[in-house]
Parts: C-alpha cells; structure tokens; sequence
C-alpha cells in the first residue's frame, strides 16, 4: 500500500536576473544558496536552489532565471504563493528587516488565528511569511536564529476545478483541515511544508507563466520505487496528465497536471541536494556526469554569478 506522503518537497518559480535572485533570496530572506546547476530542460540557463544548511527537502524554493523570459501574470490555472514558516513572535523583526529592504509587505489575517507577512520578491512572485513551530533546522548565516526562516509552511493555489485540485490532494494524503473566506486549506501528515491552501474565490483573467510566477509544487515520496508505484496508480485515473518517471540527478521526480490545471510534482527525499558536493555548498555549477564534457559551454552561456 503506498504511503501517503509527508507534505511538500520544493517549490519552483521563473524569476529574471539571476544575481539579483540570488541577492533577494540570500541577502534580504537569509536562506542558503545550496546548489547551482542547470536547467535540465534548458541546460544553458540556471537552475537555482535556495534552503536550509542541507537543502533538506521540505525547506527548498528553486528558481529558473531566464533572461528572456516575458513577465508573467498570476492567476489560475497556477500556485499563487509561497508561505515560509518563520519561529512565533518574529513577525516584527521580519517587518523590521523587510523595513531596511525597502521590501512593501501587507498582513494577512485567516483562519481565525493565523497573520501572514505577504510581500513580493524583485520579479513579483507571491511570498509570505507564517508564524508556527514546525521543527526544521534553519540557516543562520545572515538571519539570526530566533528570527530564520524554518523551511517552507505552504502554498496556496489558484484551480481552475478547485474539487478536482481538491481530490488530488485527498489522494496523495492531504486531508481537509479548515474553510475560511475564499480558501480550504488542506494538510499533510507530515511535522513541515505540510500544508496546500485552495482559492475559492473568484478572479477575473487567467495566469500566464512567466517571471514572477510560481510553475510547480512538489511533494515528497520516500524513494524511486514508491515513484514508480505512484505513476501506476495515478496514469490510472481518468483526467490527469501523467509524465514519465525522470531522473533529476538529485532526486527522481513524476509531474502530474491534474483537471484543475496545477502541475505536481513527485519527488524523492534523496539521494539529496548536497551529497555530490562539497562544502561550501552552492558556490560552484554542479553538472550531472552526462553534462560534464559540455561544461565548457554551459559555463560559457551561464552570466556571471557571486552567490
């Protein structure tokens, strides 16, 4: 029997300048630029992966900067946003340090009991910050302890077909938690990144993918072989999309684009992010062996890049 899985993997959005990615995620957000690599679908643009010390999953927002890419427009069928889980009681030192940024953030209050910092990073994707005690390990080279950012809390997304988004979810694990306003809220087993909020209330337009949009949500799956079980399943299931199992050279990934138009993806929690370099960690292009006799191309097209 497959196990349900414990919550979210990564999340990956298209972003613009590289560097000034860099500089956003590292510099104002104080998460840990883990790995440099490359685009498998596009092997001459970046592949950026931001996280805890580790890049332990659960923690990882990843990026596509694309120098050519349009601006894209939020709506659905898409995420939305990105919610990182900050310690209770730090909203003011992140208003604070959103404050020396130069950073425009708004307070968001649902669910009764939950206040979200919302803000936008340089190229507008949708980011937020949610007080909780979720247990992860944060990165405090930049942001101190009692105020880092502690993994990913969330995403929300905005469905074309909520009720199909919704079975999904139910079928992966994710049980039905709580209704507010204009989202559900559905939520892993698992102690981080556990949580998918669904829209529900209506928006006029569709999205357009794009820089300052996010493109998918991984969850976690324990390894290759639940991977291939899961794909067994779901290519069952009348309505969704269903790739073929790839290797991600860091993990082992199935995409799923469900009725509702969200693009899932699977992910193994290994063999890891970090476990074919050595510290410090995402200072240099890690390259999967197949792409090492092309580096000096690769590099070539890569702009220039102080993480």
């Amino acid at each position: 029997m497959l196990s349900d899985t414990p919550g979210v993997h990564h999340v990956t959005g298209t972003v613009g300048d590289a560097q000034e990615n860099v500089d956003f995620y590292t510099g104002v957000l104080g998460l840990r630029l883990v790995r440099q690599t490359v685009n498998l679908n596009d092997i001459l643009a970046y592949h950026l992966f931001y996280g805890n010390a580790t890049g332990e999953p659960g923690t990882v927002f990843t990026t596509f900067p694309s120098r050519d890419a349009e601006e894209g427009r939020v709506g659905p069928p898409q995420p939305e946003a990105l919610a990182f889980a900050v310690p209770e009681g730090s909203l003011d030192d992140w208003r604070d340090r959103l404050d020396d940024h130069g950073v425009d953030y708004a307070e968001r209050e649902r669910f009764g009991d939950e206040t979200a910092l919302a803000f936008a990073d340089p190229d507008g994707t949708r980011l937020e910050l949610v007080p909780t005690t979720q247990p992860v390990e944060p990165w405090t080279e930049v942001v101190p302890e009692e105020t880092a950012i502690r993994g990913i809390f969330g995403v929300t997304v905005r469905s074309v077909n909520p009720y199909a988004t919704a079975s999904v979810l139910d079928t992966l694990g994710f049980d039905l938690v709580a209704e507010d306003d204009d989202r559900v809220r559905y939520r892993a087993a698992g102690d981080h990144a556990a949580v998918v909020d669904i829209r529900t209330d209506d928006v006029e337009g569709f999205g357009r993918d794009g820089t300052g949009t996010l493109h998918h949500v991984a969850v976690r799956v324990p390894d290759e072989d639940a991977l291939h079980e899961w794909r067994e399943l779901l290519a069952d299931r009348d309505g969704l999309e269903v790739s073929r199992v790839k290797d991600r050279h860091v993990f082992h990934a199935l995409y799923v684009r469900e009725p509702g138009g969200i693009l899932f993806e699977l992910a193994t929690e290994g063999p890891g992010l970090v476990g074919d370099q050595d510290e410090p960690y995402g200072e240099d292009v890690v390259l999967p062996g197949r792409l090492e006799e092309d580096r000096a191309l690769v590099e070539s097209q890569l702009p220039p890049l102080n993480p």
